[in-house]
C-alpha cells in the first residue's frame, strides 16, 4: 500500500486503485504538487508534470520513474493557452486512451506584501498564475475530460464517468490574512470557479470538479515564505491538532477524490488543515471554565435563585 519514502506512513489505499488513469499535474515538480503526482503514480496512474522550469519538471519525472511510476514532463506556462493545450495533448497521447482522467491545478504564486505597497502588477501576477492559470488549464482540458470522447456533442454520447479536476486552493480567503490580499482574492476566485464548473460540466459531461485547501505544510516553500522569521510563533501552536501537515496528507486527499470512493463528490473544496483556519486564542483554561460552570450550576440550585436565572 504505497511506500514510506520521506518518512510518510503507508497509504490506506490499494496500489492499483488508480490503474489505467492518466493524470496531468501543473506545478507537479516540487512541494505539494510533487507529492500529489507521486502518490497518483504509486497508485497506478500515468502522470504528466507540467511546469515553467523545465529542468525541475524533468528531474521530478526522473525521480518518479526510478520509483516505478510511469511519468513524463512537459514544459509550459499555465497562463498561456497554447502551452496548456500542448500539455493536455501530450498527456492524452502519453495515456494512449484518447482522453484525460485527472487534471490537478497545483501551480501557484504567493508572497507576503502589505496592500499599500503592493503594485497592481504584483497583484495581477498572482491572479494570473493562480486564477487565470487554473481556468486556462480547465478550458484546455475540457474536451479530453468529458466522456464520449473528443466528438461528444450531447448528453446521449457522454456515457460513463467523466474526468476529474482538482484545484489546489487555500484557507486564507475564508476570513482574512495579513499581507496576502492578492493570494486571498486569487484563491477565493478558484473556489468559485470550482463550484461553477461542477455545476456546468457535471451535466451533461460527467466531469467532477473539486478543490483541496491545504493548511500549513512542513518542508514546503510556502511555509518558509509565509513564516520566515524566528520571532514568529511556532505555526503548530495555531493548529488545534498541534502539528503542521505533510505533503502526504494533501496527496491522500487527492487519491481519495480520484478513487471510486469520491465518485459522488463534486463542487466541494476539501479543507485539509488540522482545523487551522478555525483556530482562535484560548482565553480561559479548560479547568477554569469547568470551575466556573460548576459555580454557576451550584448557585442556580440555591432556592430563590432559579427565578433570577437568565438561562
Amino acid at each position: 500500500m504505497g511506500d514510506h519514502a520521506g518518512g510518510f506512513p503507508p497509504s490506506p489505499f490499494r496500489d492499483s486503485i488508480l490503474a489505467g488513469k492518466v493524470a496531468l499535474i501543473t506545478g507537479g515538480g516540487s512541494g505539494i504538487g510533487f507529492e500529489i503526482t507521486r502518490q497518483l503514480g504509486l497508485h497506478g496512474a500515468k502522470v504528466v508534470i507540467m511546469g515553467r522550469r523545465e529542468a525541475v519538471a524533468q528531474e521530478a519525472a526522473n525521480r518518479l520513474r526510478s520509483q516505478g511510476v510511469e511519468a513524463m514532463a512537459v514544459p509550459g506556462d499555465v497562463r498561456l493557452p497554447a502551452d496548456a493545450q500542448r500539455a493536455v495533448d501530450a498527456a492524452v497521447e502519453f495515456g494512449g486512451k484518447g482522453r484525460l482522467d485527472i487534471l490537478v491545478n497545483s501551480a501557484a504564486g504567493n508572497f507576503l506584501f502589505p496592500v499599500e505597497s503592493l503594485s497592481p502588477k504584483g497583484f495581477r501576477t498572482v491572479l494570473e498564475i493562480d486564477t487565470l492559470g487554473t481556468f486556462t488549464m480547465c478550458h484546455a482540458a475540457f474536451k479530453a475530460l468529458r466522456r464520449g470522447g473528443l466528438t461528444a456533442k450531447d448528453e446521449e454520447e457522454c456515457e460513463g464517468e467523466g474526468g476529474l479536476i482538482i484545484s489546489i486552493s487555500a484557507t486564507l480567503q475564508y476570513g482574512a490574512s495579513w499581507y496576502q490580499a492578492h493570494a486571498s482574492a486569487a484563491k477565493a476566485a478558484i473556489d468559485s470557479l470550482t463550484r461553477s464548473l461542477a455545476l456546468e460540466w457535471g451535466h451533461p459531461y460527467r466531469i467532477r470538479v473539486n478543490g483541496i485547501a491545504p493548511g500549513p505544510i512542513a518542508d514546503t516553500t510556502g511555509l518558509f515564505k509565509l513564516n520566515p522569521g524566528t520571532e514568529l510563533p511556532d505555526v503548530s501552536e495555531l493548529v488545534p491538532l498541534r502539528k503542521v501537515g505533510e505533503t502526504w496528507d494533501i496527496a491522500m486527499a487527492a487519491v481519495y477524490l480520484a478513487s471510486g470512493a469520491g465518485r459522488w463528490i463534486s463542487g466541494e473544496t476539501v479543507v485539509v488543515d488540522g482545523a487551522h483556519w478555525l483556530w482562535k486564542p484560548q482565553f480561559f483554561s479548560r479547568d477554569d471554565v469547568k470551575g466556573l460552570s460548576r459555580s454557576v450550576e451550584a448557585k442556580s440550585r440555591v432556592p430563590g435563585n432559579l427565578a433570577k436565572s437568565k438561562l
